[in-house]
């Protein structure tokens, strides 16, 4: 059975999590028993559409005693992996909690270089086990030496092949990937006010921002992450907006990815967008009660998902107050 929604991680990585009572210089400081899994921004996408209930497949790069590790383990939790042999190392990345004050440190390895071989198996791969699904995702940061224009190659070649493309990225990479046109992107609003070259300080402009980027065919969705503030949803056409849950977070670990996930997943449905984007923000949300390098879980996503607010917004309904008025649930997406 295919796929609904394949996703390539170009720069994986074993996430390991723990705490110590406190962190202090030059003192040998001791942990809690580690919490090993695999992560990368599509491999943790591809986790949480498979705890949803939804059908993923993980493609990435492996290399090494690490790179097995990281098949071994995702594997074990049920979801579909399919890694292509490298020749280095496949990375780890390491969180820490700080016990005395509950600080995160988080910690990120550069990972081994692929060479253009490599590279193009890795794409081969995603764009093969795409065909026939509803998305193919690529999300995570570049390995060492991969080139931003890369992503343009990759959407041009989903282009060609009549793929849904999602990109999850950051700086020339997104850029790049925006000149070819994809189908949806997920910036945050640091991103997305990078790739404009201006402030985005209101509702206003952050939707003028997106409607650009849109009507200049780089993208037919965005999916604009607002932090603490939650999200804003946009097409040509359509937008909404939607409050953050109020939630203490124990890890911010995979919040991104969680949200991207849970949109996806409804998405490749045949769910509405503004349903897409409520879903998001309770797996967002329910991504932060979950320790160490965890994401969301089932449970927590399907409890918090009635509490969402979503708000249907255009350029004359971003003022003060209310953004607009509830979302109609029958909208499809593009």
């Amino acid at each position: 059975m295919a796929a609904e929604i394949v996703t390539l991680t170009l720069n994986p990585a074993l996430d390991v999590s723990t705490a110590t009572p406190r962190i202090t210089p030059a003192h040998k400081l001791r942990c809690a028993p580690p919490r090993l899994d695999p992560g990368g921004g599509g491999i943790n996408v591809a986790r949480v559409i498979q705890r949803l209930g939804g059908r993923s497949l993980a493609v990435y790069p492996a290399g090494g005693p690490t790179g097995q590790r990281l098949t071994t383990l995702l594997e074990a939790e049920g979801a579909r992996a399919l890694a292509t042999a490298i020749a280095g190392e496949t990375r780890e990345s390491f969180t820490v909690i700080d016990q005395s004050d509950n600080a995160e440190y988080r910690f990120v390895l550069p990972g081994p270089v692929l060479s253009d071989a490599e590279q193009d198996l890795c794409f081969e791969a995603a764009l093969a086990a795409g065909t026939g699904s509803s998305f193919l995702v690529v999300s995570g940061s570049l390995p060492s030496g991969m080139e931003p224009k890369r992503l343009r190659d990759l959407a041009r070649l989903a282009k060609a092949r009549d793929l849904r493309l999602v990109v999850d990225s950051s700086g020339p990479a997104l850029a790049a990937a925006l000149e070819a046109g994809v189908h949806l992107v997920k910036p945050n609003l640091r991103e997305l006010s990078d790739l404009v070259g201006r402030s985005l300080s209101t509702t206003a402009e952050r939707l003028a921002a997106c409607r650009d980027l849109i009507d200049g065919g780089g993208a037919v969705v965005i999916a604009l992450s607002l932090g603490a503030e939650g999200a804003l949803l946009a097409t040509r056409d359509v937008a909404w907006i939607s409050p953050g849950l109020t939630i203490e977070p124990v890890s911010t670990v995979g919040a991104g990815d969680s949200f991207l996930a849970a949109l996806l997943w409804v998405l490749a449905r045949e769910g509405g967008l503004a349903e897409g984007l409520r879903h998001a923000i309770a797996a967002g949300s329910a991504a932060l009660l979950s320790p160490g390098t965890d994401l969301c879980l089932r449970d927590d996503v399907l409890r918090l998902v009635d509490r969402v607010e979503v708000f249907a917004i255009d350029e004359t309904s971003c003022g003060e107050g209310r953004p607009g008025d509830p979302a109609p649930m029958e909208t499809r997406s593009p």
